[in-house]
């Protein structure tokens, strides 16, 4: 896996150069990119884990708890200053669909077929499961209300920030609450799961800040060569940027994280496996969505929590069913199954909606 990230690697550097010499080559470009991106999300994910372990579980799980979505922060960043909101919002809802129904599908459907029925913690699922309804509830009522607020600019921009600052102070609370019920007693199976989880560093912390360092730096210059290329790419290939949003762009800032807790499902630690994708989701929705509502305040374009009323049907499904699913405690392959078929269908969907108008992309 790792030499075919570091291949992978070499994009990078070849999409810069292409931008350099041949900008009209913008669907090169973009595919390199994106491919470019994915190791390098993946660096950012290993170097904090790396620093993690050099800092404690306390001040480490704060790390990930703020840095597990970094390069899909950094591009959404680029795509506000470019004025691309819809292509924002989309890649929003679309980590939280990508997260929910196929990275979750795909984990317990091989899990399921490599193990049978799958066992976890059903207090922690809990938690996670009414976190994202109340994710999927906070996300709706500005949306539904911004229909009547509509007139009144500075009252729709102060209920989203509103609202957004309450999603943080949420987000705050639930890591607050993971650290101190770690300090409870648990099973002997968790503890045996979470103590294979842990290594010894294999990077110095002095490693670990330059590799953090250089892939976020070079996050941040090939989300510029990315998103600079995204207009270009919608109009030759005969598509918007709501559907690279909703559905490649998550992809990208998250298929090296995607890999992980599908590999731990077939090793039969669902514990970690619903941690990485329930986990994300609940990180896009409380923490990423709101950050860039205050980020967007910095440029001329204002991001709103406001999303169109496809988004929210297709949200809603998803948590939904993701919620259903973790209540019990238990998993199988014909769960993964079903999340799977939801994700295609409304890929499907998604693929053919622009073809009706962009005005359907706006409330």
């Amino acid at each position: 896996m790792k030499r075919i990230l570091y291949i992978m690697l070499i994009a990078a550097p070849a999409a810069v150069i292409v931008d350099l010499i041949s900008p009209e080559s913008s669907v090169v470009i973009f595919i390199l990119s994106a491919i470019g991106l994915i190791p390098l999300a993946d660096f950012i994910g290993e170097a904090t884990e790396e620093l993690a372990l050099y800092t404690g579980p306390r001040l480490g799980g704060l790390l990930n708890a703020t840095l597990g979505n970094a390069a899909e922060l950094i591009i959404t960043i680029f795509a506000l200053n470019q004025g691309l909101i819809e292509l924002v919002k989309a890649s929003i809802i679309g980590s939280i669909l990508g997260n929910l129904l196929l990275v979750l599908g795909l984990s317990l459907f091989l899990g399921g077929l490599k193990n049978g029925i799958q066992i976890f913690d059903r207090r922690t699922a809990g938690t996670n499961a009414t976190l994202l309804i109340l994710a999927l509830v906070a996300l709706t009522i500005p949306s539904l209300f911004d229909r009547a607020l509509i007139e009144v600019p500075e009252a729709e921009l102060f209920f989203s920030e509103g609202v957004a600052l309450i999603l943080i102070v949420i987000y705050g609370l639930n890591i607050l609450y993971g650290f101190r019920t770690q300090k409870g007693p648990v099973s002997g199976e968790q503890a045996a799961e979470v103590a294979e989880t842990v290594h010894p560093a294999k990077w110095s912390l002095r490693t670990a800040i330059i590799v953090l360092v250089a892939a976020t730096a070079g996050t941040a210059l090939l989300s510029e060569v990315l998103v600079s290329a995204v207009e270009p790419v919608t109009q030759q290939l005969g598509l918007t940027e709501f559907f690279l949003g909703i559905i490649i762009i998550p992809l990208v800032g998250n298929v090296a994280e995607h890999l992980v807790a599908v590999e731990v499902a077939i090793k039969n630690k669902m514990e970690l496996s619903l941690a990485v994708s329930l986990g994300s989701s609940i990180q896009i929705a409380l923490f990423v969505a709101p950050v860039l509502v205050f980020i967007s305040l910095l440029f001329s374009n204002r991001l709103l929590l406001v999303f169109n009323d496809y988004e929210l049907v297709a949200l809603a499904g998803a948590s939904l069913v993701a919620a259903f699913i973790a209540q019990d405690g238990e998993s199988n392959w014909l769960e993964g199954a079903m999340l799977l078929a939801i994700y295609l269908i409304i890929g499907l969907a998604f693929l053919f909606l622009p073809a009706v108008g962009e005005v359907l992309a706006v409330p």
